[in-house]
């Protein structure tokens, strides 16, 4: 699936009183969900890598990261830019080294202007930060290792 056709459906979601929409085509498939508990929060959860059918290419990719991933994986919840600070004056958010708590603010993720903070799942000490500052990132993709 195309992911122009990904970006669509999370405009489509956005912009609609949908919590969830789902979309196969052949053997490829996306889910995309969002908690409307607050319409002025925006604040997006990690998403936990699972061994259900995904578009096809990104599910062999995590797959891999899984097998070659020491630690727990922090994967983008949406699609957008990775940003390691909230600006471009501020020291980022964590470092590699860092010791980390459940809820600790990771990275941000731009996404169609807005900035959603990515927050921990985990405690731990980061590892690995998988993507340069200013890069894309896609959904499901492996920002940040936490051991």
């Amino acid at each position: 699936m195309d992911i122009r056709k990904i970006k669509k459906l999370i405009e489509m979601l956005q912009e609609s009183d949908l919590k969830e929409i789902e979309v196969s085509q052949g053997d490829e498939s996306v889910r995309i969900s969002r908690d409307n508990s607050s319409h002025q929060e925006s604040v997006s959860k990690p998403v936990m890598v699972k061994n259900e059918p995904a578009i096809s290419s990104t599910t062999h990719q995590l797959d891999e990261v899984k097998q070659n991933a020491i630690g727990d994986v922090v994967t983008s919840p949406i699609v957008g830019t990775f940003y390691r600070s909230p600006s471009p004056e501020k020291d980022p958010f964590v470092k590699v080294g860092d010791s980390i708590k459940v809820g600790d603010v990771l990275c941000i993720v731009e996404a169609m202007k807005m900035m959603n903070e990515i927050k921990s799942e985990f405690d731990g000490k980061i590892t690995s930060i998988d993507v340069e500052d200013g890069s894309p990132v896609e959904f499901g993709q492996k920002i940040i290792t936490v051991n």
